[in-house]
């Protein structure tokens, strides 16, 4: 696999990835241009089937050790960039990225990692796993607690019994 290869691939979703974990446009790219700079430069090879896992990986830590560091966090926009999309539609996401972000700002870290991996990008929980160093016990018990309440959150602010869409932000691009 080259390098281009690679970017092409994974780039999008580790920028929404790092985006999602640090709420900074600007430093999610940054993120994302160092994660494929030590993935290429890593001195073991990449290995095709762990890929994925490695990438996000490497984004997380960057984002721990940065964040270590500043000891900061930025709230995520509302006003995401959007593709064809109505502005009924846009206001929808928008009141949902909101609401999201509040229940993301209330959790650990490796919690909200999970969450977003599992959620935005659908990932098994063996691959959450191996990306974030944890049991698959662990893994699971962090993702089902988070969703369900992530759901019971929406639903109190609603007001009424909705459940979110939770794919909803796969319509957004960064």
């Amino acid at each position: 696999m080259t390098f281009h290869d690679l970017y092409e691939q994974y780039a999008e979703d580790l920028l929404r990835f790092a985006y999602w974990l640090c709420g900074n446009l600007t430093d999610a790219e940054d993120i994302t241009s160092e994660t494929f700079v030590r993935a290429w430069a890593g001195k073991a090879p990449i290995r095709t089937e762990t890929v994925r896992a490695y990438l996000f990986a490497i984004a997380r830590n960057l984002y721990r050790e940065r964040y270590r560091k500043t000891n900061h966090e930025e709230r995520i926009s509302a006003d995401l960039p959007t593709t064809h999309m109505s502005p009924e539609n846009s206001t929808i996401i928008n009141e949902q990225v909101d609401s999201l972000h509040n229940h993301l700002a209330t959790i650990k870290e490796i919690d909200r990692a999970a969450f977003i991996l599992r959620v935005q990008y659908d990932m098994p929980y063996a691959e959450i796993a191996r990306t974030l160093n944890l049991s698959l016990s662990a893994t699971k018990v962090k993702c089902i607690v988070c969703v369900s309440n992530w759901r019971r959150r929406s639903r109190s602010e609603d007001g009424y019994s909705t459940t979110p869409n939770h794919r909803f932000t796969a319509q957004l691009s960064c």
